[in-house]
């Protein structure tokens, strides 16, 4: 359906279906015509690809990817949206509507299930509200994917796509640099949806490795570890981590000294691989 970025037209479609907006969902669609094909073309399917979507909405985004993957199998949460789908997607035929909820489902399952033999790719506009959720659970997973292609806020855009060590970054960026690396591709203004949300937007891609990127000898451990020293991120990690850890500031120090990092810094400060290194040497004194 061609017509999915005319405002008059969706008003159609969702007046047509008795639908009204969820500020709870997140829901904001985007009606900006030229967002889509450029996700689209951006997010690495083509005629051999299968692409997962997450909370397709009406299905503008689903349009462009059915072009160009050989399946797109879409994630939806709101069962008042699937009518819509039905109406909205009617022209192709490669493409699955799932009523459920992401946070919840068996991502290995379905992939193995719906995807089979083919090379697999995230593309979705993700809500606001559940962004790190979802995209932690897409990495943690260790799903055969090779990216992630996302919208997502502005802000949340500069901190997943900060340099680690940098003052932007925190514990969600070490996070998605341990799993992949992450690149922003374009912003996207406010008022290329409807209705309009009160932030603007920016689509990111996560190439993601076929294996993390540090060594770690345990991974439990090492996000404990980074969760805790960016919980009070004015504090030096030798307060924040012997707190996070119960551990002794002793055996935190000798940590310290044998990953070659000040006790006295902060932990926006280090790297991946410092960040890896330390938490190697807090599981050999443990």
């Amino acid at each position: 359906m061609e017509r999915l970025s005319d405002i008059g037209e969706i008003k159609r479609i969702l007046s047509k279906h008795g639908f009204t907006f969820s500020k709870a969902m997140g829901q904001n669609f985007l009606v900006n015509p030229s967002v889509c094909p450029r996700m689209a073309e951006m997010c690495g399917a083509d005629d051999k690809t299968g692409v997962l979507e997450i909370g397709p909405g009406i299905g503008v985004l689903t349009n462009e990817l059915c072009k160009v993957a050989r399946k797109v199998v879409a994630i939806e949460l709101d069962t008042r949206l699937l009518p819509v789908l039905e109406e909205t997607l009617a022209e192709h035929q490669n493409v699955k509507v799932i009523n459920a909820d992401v946070m919840k489902v068996d991502l290995h399952k379905l992939i193995s299930e719906e995807f089979s033999g083919m090379e697999v790719v995230v593309c979705a506009n993700l809500p606001y509200y559940i962004t790190s959720p979802i995209i932690m659970k897409l990495l943690e997973d260790k799903l055969p994917i090779n990216a992630l292609t996302v919208m997502v806020q502005k802000e949340a855009a500069d901190r997943l796509c900060a340099e680690v060590g940098s003052r932007e970054s925190g514990a969600v960026t070490v996070a998605v640099n341990y799993y992949s690396s992450a690149e922003k591709l374009f912003g996207v203004s406010r008022g290329s949806f409807m209705p309009a949300p009160n932030v603007d937007s920016a689509v990111i891609r996560l190439n993601v490795s076929k294996k993390p990127r540090i060594d770690v000898k345990d991974e439990k451990l090492f996000f404990k570890m980074v969760k805790s020293a960016f919980s009070q991120r004015r504090k030096t990690i030798s307060n924040s981590v012997t707190s996070g850890l119960s551990l002794s500031k002793d055996s935190f120090k000798t940590a310290c000294e044998n990953a070659g990092i000040s006790p006295t810094a902060r932990a926006e400060a280090l790297t991946l691989e410092e960040l890896g290194n330390l938490a190697n040497a807090i599981y050999d004194i443990k």
